[in-house]
C-alpha cells in the first residue's frame, strides 16, 4: 500500500445529477482471480451511478469521453433495446466547489464531492495534476473507500498514478499512457506495467492508456454491464469501432496501397500483383512482370517502397483480409486467407497477427460479434 494518508474527505456538496432514463446491467467483470467488482444485480430498479473525478488544470478531454458515454441521456436506445432499467447516473466530482479553470481558457463547476466519489458504483480518474507529484489524500481516501465497498475503479491515462498511490494496482497488471509507463513503473514497482494495450481489464479495477484509449474502455464498461449489442450502438453513435483488440497498430493504414504509375516496372508488378492475391506468387513473378531481373527488381522495388516484394506483398494480403474480415459474413476465418493468398491457416494467424496486433478471428468480432 502507499504510505500517503488514507484521509477521508469531508467535501460534499448538493447538485444535479445529469438526467438519464435507460438500461439495465448485464454480465459483470471478471479478472485476475477476483468476482465482479461491483453488484451488477442491484435488485433496486436503480441506473448504475458512475463518478468522475476533476480538479483545476485538467484537459478536459479525458473527462468529455466519460461525459459523452456515460451522461448523454439516451432515449434511442429503448426502443431500440427495449431496455427497462435507466441509463448511468453521472456525477462529476471534484474536492473544492465553485469554478475550476481547465486547459483552453474555460472553468467547468463540479456539483459533487468527494463523498459522492466514493459511494458510486463506478469511481473513475482521467488523470492526476502531476505524475511526477504526490496524490491528494482526500482522493486516496476515496478511492480507498469505493473499493473496499466493492464499486469498480477505473483510470484513464495519467489517472493510474491516483489508483497506484491508494495502493489498488499493487500486484495487479495495469496500463497508462505510453509516454508515462516508465514512471509509473519506476515510481510503483509493485505495478505490472503493460505500455502496449489499450486497456487492462483486472476485474474490480481497470485501466486504460492514453487519450481515446479511454473511449475504449468506457465503451468496454457499457459492454460488460449492458451487452455487446448496446456497446455497439453507442460506439456508432460515437462513429468509433465498437472494440479494438491489440494495440494502436490494426488502426495505422489500413486497406491496400494505391500504386503509383511513374514508378514504372515496378509499379506494373504491383498492381499486378494486387489483382492476384489468392495466387502464390514468388519474386521472380514480380520480376517478370516488370521486365527486370530478379537482383535489379529487389534493388529497384526497395528504392521505390522502403521494403522487400514479400514484405510488401504480405502487407497487401493483410490488408485485404481485414476488408473481407469486417464484410464478409458468411466467409469462414481460413476462407478468407485462402482469398488473399495465405492458405494456410496458421501462417495467416501469425502474419495478421504481426501486422494488426490481434488474431483474425478477434479482429472479425470488432464488426460480427463472432469468431468466424
Amino acid at each position: 500500500m502507499s504510505g500517503e494518508a488514507d484521509t477521508a474527505a469531508n467535501a460534499s456538496w448538493g447538485g444535479r445529477a445529469v438526467p438519464v432514463s435507460i438500461g439495465s446491467r448485464g454480465a459483470g467483470v471478471r479478472g485476475e482471480g477476483e468476482g465482479n467488482g461491483h453488484d451488477d444485480a442491484r435488485g433496486d430498479g436503480k441506473a448504475p451511478s458512475v463518478a468522475v473525478f476533476a480538479f483545476a488544470g485538467m484537459n478536459p478531454f479525458e473527462l468529455g469521453c466519460v461525459i459523452e458515454v456515460f451522461g448523454l441521456a439516451r432515449p434511442e436506445l429503448a426502443a431500440e433495446f427495449s431496455l427497462g432499467r435507466g441509463w448511468y447516473d453521472l456525477k462529476v466530482c471534484a474536492e473544492t466547489q465553485g469554478p475550476m479553470p481547465v486547459v483552453g481558457g474555460v472553468s467547468i463547476v463540479a456539483g459533487y464531492g468527494l463523498d459522492e466519489f466514493a459511494a458510486a458504483d463506478t469511481l473513475i480518474v482521467t488523470a492526476v495534476p502531476d505524475v511526477r507529484g504526490a496524490v491528494s489524500p482526500g482522493l486516496i481516501g476515496a478511492l480507498r473507500r469505493g473499493h473496499a465497498r466493492g464499486a469498480r475503479i477505473v483510470s484513464i491515462c495519467s489517472g493510474a498514478f491516483a489508483l497506484a498511490a491508494a495502493g489498488l494496482l499493487d500486484g495487479r497488471a495495469a496500463t497508462t499512457h505510453w509516454q508515462y509507463a516508465d514512471l509509473l513503473a519506476h515510481r510503483f514497482p509493485e505495478v505490472r506495467v503493460n505500455p502496449d494495450v489499450l486497456y487492462v481489464d483486472g476485474g474490480q479495477v481497470l485501466t486504460s492508456a492514453g487519450s481515446a484509449a479511454g473511449l475504449d474502455l468506457c465503451l468496454h464498461l457499457v459492454r460488460l454491464d449492458f451487452g455487446a449489442a448496446v456497446a455497439n450502438s453507442v460506439a456508432r453513435r460515437l462513429v468509433l469501432p465498437p472494440h479494438r483488440d491489440g494495440g494502436q497498430a490494426q488502426f495505422i493504414e489500413g486497406g491496400v496501397r494505391p500504386v503509383d504509375a511513374s514508378d514504372g516496372g515496378v509499379a506494373r508488378s504491383m498492381a499486378w500483383a494486387l489483382e492476384n492475391l489468392a495466387e502464390r506468387i514468388v519474386v521472380a513473378d514480380l520480376a517478370r512482370v516488370a521486365v527486370m531481373s530478379e537482383r535489379t527488381y529487389i534493388r529497384q522495388f526497395a528504392r521505390v517502397n522502403g521494403t522487400s516484394p514479400l514484405r510488401w506483398l504480405v502487407a497487401q494480403r493483410v490488408a485485404a483480409a481485414r476488408a473481407l474480415l469486417e464484410t464478409a459474413e458468411g466467409a469462414s476465418v481460413e476462407e478468407i486467407g485462402a482469398a488473399v493468398g495465405l492458405a494456410d491457416p496458421a501462417g495467416f494467424r501469425r502474419h495478421f497477427g504481426r501486422i494488426v496486433g490481434a488474431p483474425p478471428s478477434a479482429y472479425r468480432r470488432a464488426f460480427h460479434g463472432d469468431g468466424g
